[in-house]
């Protein structure tokens, strides 16, 4: 706030950096290996994530993406430091605050898509729809992927892309907040990946999420807002693009 003094009102700042939704400050993450040695997968890591964003969290393998976006979703806590949802402060949260954060709050979309092969596209997502609180229609949710036509197909009868296609309705059946995504396109062919990561824009751009991609290729990045590069557990830089490229002309 600030106070414009003569009559002690105080009026908002409209430059101020807008809240973030999502934030870590200082976070360490260790794992012991043996007696005398360990592990640093994340080494002093502070960022502001914000809603609507769309963010490429890039680097090497070994350099903290999934440790990290493993910490944000609150799968798992960091060593030290600490991770803010809104006003929450995930690292004081027990087990059952943190499930329902990961229930209500965050979607997630895995390199592998785990979906239930007896069971079809709509029925898993359904899985979703029942626990969550305002859940979009699965027919809706498989319709903003582009699998309205498919929704009766069970998986062993849809490609590799319309699988990955299923998990992320699945995941933002739930309306979350925060979609948070592990190399979501590493399985998959150019032309797959690219209607993958078309159906996650455009849950971006029409659900509002804060959504979350990690990669360890460069030309996915050019579709985010801004892109976090990490290296050897530690923020590398940070890069705003000054627009989004556009995913079908993306080649990789």
């Amino acid at each position: 706030m600030v106070d414009h003094g003569t009559n002690g009102i105080s009026l908002p700042d409209l430059h101020a950096a807008p809240q973030p939704l999502l934030s870590a400050r200082a976070v360490s993450k260790v794992y012991p290996t043996g007696a005398a040695t360990e592990v640093r997968a994340l080494n002093g890591v502070s960022i502001d994530l914000h809603k609507g964003e769309l963010v490429v969290l890039l680097g090497p393998s070994g350099s903290g993406k999934s440790t990290l976006l493993n910490i944000l979703g609150g799968l798992d806590t960091p060593t030290s430091g600490t991770v803010r949802f809104r006003d929450t402060d995930l690292t004081e949260a027990d087990d059952w605050m943190l499930t329902q954060y990961r229930r209500q709050t965050v979607g997630f979309i895995f390199q592998f898509f785990n979906l239930i092969p007896s069971l079809t596209a709509r029925e898993n997502v359904e899985l979703i729809t029942d626990i969550a609180t305002d859940p979009i229609a699965p027919e809706e949710a498989l319709g903003l992927v582009g699998l309205g036509d498919r929704m009766d197909h069970f998986p062993s009868e849809l490609s590799g892309g319309e699988q990955q296609r299923v998990a992320i309705a699945r995941a933002i059946a739930k309306r979350p907040e925060v979609l948070l995504c592990d190399e979501p396109t590493g399985a998959l062919d150019v032309k797959t990946g690219t209607l993958v990561l078309d159906a996650i824009d455009r849950v971006n751009r029409e659900l509002g999420a804060l959504v979350v991609v990690i990669t360890h290729n460069a030309v996915i990045a050019e579709i985010a807002d801004r892109v976090i590069s990490l290296s050897d557990g530690r923020i590398a830089g940070v890069h705003q693009n000054p627009t989004r490229r556009p995913i079908a002309e993306l080649s990789w």
